[in-house]
């Protein structure tokens, strides 16, 4: 039985990398009454370019999966522990997109499926994704979260 999310972590093959940065002038999240505001993250390595085009829904998901794993970098840098996180209450995806691409949601399920895994219950969520005609750095896909946490 795995009992902490370090071993929830380790189960499925995850090693946290250092938390990136912001990307210009603003916050990793800012934490209000709780709820901390996760800044939008893409995936790691930087890959460019659009879903149904570049890239396959596959792949975004993967993506999506990928930029997720860079969100809880930056909760257990701030945290210190991804045990102090209660649940996740809400992510935003937006997804960088040819105009006739459709599979949006299975995309932002890459980052849906994760948070389950790592936080169970505490994970499930209400989410919305967009597609977007481009996003920072033509990457495939963006997220931004909100989780609420022990303060």
């Amino acid at each position: 039985m795995v009992d902490s999310i370090d071993e929830r972590l380790a189960v499925l093959g995850i090693t946290l990398p250092e938390a990136s940065g912001p990307a210009a002038k603003y916050a990793n999240a800012v934490t209000v009454n709780g709820l901390m505001f996760v800044s939008g993250k893409g995936p790691a390595g930087q890959p460019r370019g659009k879903l149904g085009e570049a890239f396959t829904t596959e792949q975004g998901y993967e993506f999506a999966r990928q930029a997720g794993i860079e969100v809880l970098a930056v909760l257990k840098e701030i945290l210190g522990s991804l045990e102090k996180v209660k649940r996740v209450v809400k992510i935003q995806g937006f997804v960088n997109a040819v105009s006739s691409f459709e599979e949006h949601h299975k995309v932002l399920n890459g980052y849906s499926d994760l948070l389950m895994d790592v936080f169970g219950e505490a994970g499930v969520h209400a989410r919305s994704v967009l597609g977007a005609v481009s996003v920072r750095d033509d990457l495939p896909v963006i997220v931004d979260s909100i989780f609420q946490v022990e303060e």
